[in-house]
């Protein structure tokens, strides 16, 4: 019987690292092909820059439907990320995904925060001017040098790099980040109104919120 269990500890110790060979296989394989695709890359940040995140999701939708319902598709980068294996190897990205996710040992309760409209949009547009006060133009200006980084490729960013660049006046580019944070929000908004198991409450209705999170823990 010892011999029995000596086996089998042998068995899946040896299943362990043939599983652990393989992931580490799919992870160079991803890496390599991410690394050889600079210009790639920088092409699907421009589109993101410049079209929004929903061509992007609607491409990895239609090349690797299964990652797509998988992924947080507000994150640009596991969008852009994703794209670039499936469009540098042919194959979808989760063909070179061989773990199962594992199942969660806990129940998630989900609200939304929302307002009106116009006042959302007030509210974008005046903390962007916040962040112009407080220094967001010397901020970016000292990473200047480091625009190229997919990190700096986002809203408030792209467009003071482009003042920056000579491309636009400061005005013109302190309105385009309130556009582009008035258009992210939108599409966030809408991506979440898909999920039926979302609850959605006023912002400011903190009795409502509160009253419905008590029911919850104590059912």
């Amino acid at each position: 019987e010892e011999n029995i269990l000596k086996k089998e500890k042998e068995e899946r110790m040896k299943e362990r690292k043939i599983e652990k060979e393989e992931r580490e296989k799919d992870q160079k394989q991803i890496f390599s092909l991410q690394s050889e695709n600079e210009e790639l890359r920088n092409q699907l940040n421009q589109q993101l820059a410049y079209q929004g995140i929903e061509p992007l999701q609607k491409q990895l939708k239609e090349l690797d439907p299964i990652y797509y319902n998988e992924v947080d598709t507000q994150n640009p980068q596991r969008i852009i990320r994703a794209l670039e294996v499936c469009i540098s190897s042919g194959k979808p990205f989760s063909s070179f995904r061989k773990t199962e996710s594992k199942k969660r040992s806990f129940n998630s309760i989900i609200i939304g925060l929302d307002m009106e409209r116009e006042k959302l949009y007030n509210r974008i547009n005046q903390r962007v001017d916040l962040m112009m006060n407080e220094g967001l133009l010397a901020e970016v200006k000292s990473l200047q040098a480091f625009q190229q980084l997919n990190a700096l490729k986002t809203v408030g960013y792209t467009e003071i790099f482009n003042y920056l660049n000579v491309e636009w006046t400061l005005d013109f580019a302190i309105d385009k980040i309130k556009q582009n944070s008035r258009n992210f929000a939108k599409r966030q908004l809408t991506w979440f109104r898909r999920n039926e198991e979302l609850v959605w409450f006023d912002a400011a209705d903190k009795d409502s919120i509160f009253s419905f999170l008590e029911n919850k823990f104590t059912i």
